[in-house]
């Protein structure tokens, strides 16, 4: 239940366990769990593809979460962790009502913990993410952007409001280039032709590839990707209009929609399933081993694929 607002803290308190293979195995299945950070993902995505029942399609994916973890749980358990079950007994220290003292106290003591344990690897993988997709930096564009904005701040029939939004454009495109040709979008175009039988295309992997460091990056990625204005809302610009607007440029499918409300769907699941963040892996570790917290990275995100990979191929069959 507390991997619902954060997995790192659920992976921690796995602790009060006294038997080791009940611990494992419950961190093993906590990233079914859909945190928090999830959430931001969610949301535009069923506000986008998903006009009527949407709390409906937000309780399907906790739902699907759930039934996976509970699935996972008892096959690895007659797999991996056979044993014979013992009954969970813990002795409780006499209650007594908490003094505001000792809860600040003890709410300083864990808090202190927690950053000193995950925000040291949160901002490391927050660092490498930005580093692989800020360079090279001698990327060779397809067109002279900077003269394209000289040109419009020389133009005199513009006034100031119009010049702002047309170098805003100008500028998104540009950075949505250098994205594609940076080392991260390299790594996008090289797990393409994996997450293609999936109906995701290059921008999706790269978003995913970022997501590995916190999920609620997959956002921002898009946004910069898919040359959504930051200061837009509803409006025309805005990340949830280039989602529904996004078509394929070259290939088999160019010029079809990208995105479609299976597609969506399937990507949300994708984001449901596969390997948590960076600082849940890390607590993984801390709590077992390297071999825990790897093979949770592997097999989480093969299921991923397999799960989206039947979502997609199947419902194709029906729309």
């Amino acid at each position: 239940l507390m991997g619902f607002g954060c997995n790192v803290p659920a992976m921690m308190a796995t602790r009060t366990l006294d038997n080791k293979k009940d611990r494992i195995l419950t961190m093993l299945i906590t990233p079914f769990m859909s945190c928090s950070a999830r959430l931001p993902v969610y949301v535009l995505f069923i506000s986008a593809f998903f006009p009527k029942n949407q709390g409906l399609i937000l309780f399907s994916i906790y739902f699907i979460g759930v039934a996976l973890a509970v699935g996972v749980a008892l096959i690895m358990k007659r797999l991996m962790f056979a044993k014979q079950d013992v009954p969970f007994v813990m002795e409780l220290p006499p209650y007594r009502i908490p003094t505001l003292k000792s809860t600040i106290k003890h709410m300083w003591y864990k808090g202190a913990q927690y950053l000193n344990k995950m925000g040291t690897v949160i901002l490391i993988a927050s660092i490498i993410i930005w580093g692989l997709g800020y360079y090279p930096r001698n990327v060779q564009f397809s067109a002279n952007f900077d003269q394209q904005i000289s040109s419009i701040q020389a133009n005199k029939l513009l006034n100031g409001k119009e010049k702002e939004n047309q170098i805003s454009k100008i500028n998104l495109i540009k950075e949505s280039e250098r994205q594609e040709k940076s080392y991260i979008g390299q790594m996008g175009h090289a797990v393409e032709p994996v997450i293609r039988p999936l109906g995701f295309d290059w921008k999706i992997g790269v978003s995913i590839v970022t997501g590995l460091a916190a999920k609620e990056i997959v956002i921002s990625t898009m946004g910069v990707l898919y040359q959504a204005d930051p200061k837009s809302n509803e409006s025309k610009g805005s990340l949830k209009e280039k989602l529904q607007q996004q078509r394929y440029t070259s290939g088999e499918k160019k010029g079809a929609l990208v995105f479609s409300p299976l597609v969506a769907f399937a990507f949300m699941l994708f984001v449901l399933i596969y390997a948590p963040c960076i600082a849940a892996v890390a607590a993984l570790k801390k709590e077992s081993s390297w071999k825990w917290a790897i093979f949770t990275v592997v097999y989480t995100t093969a299921i991923a694929w397999v799960v989206a990979f039947l979502t997609f191929q199947i419902g194709s069959l029906f729309v």
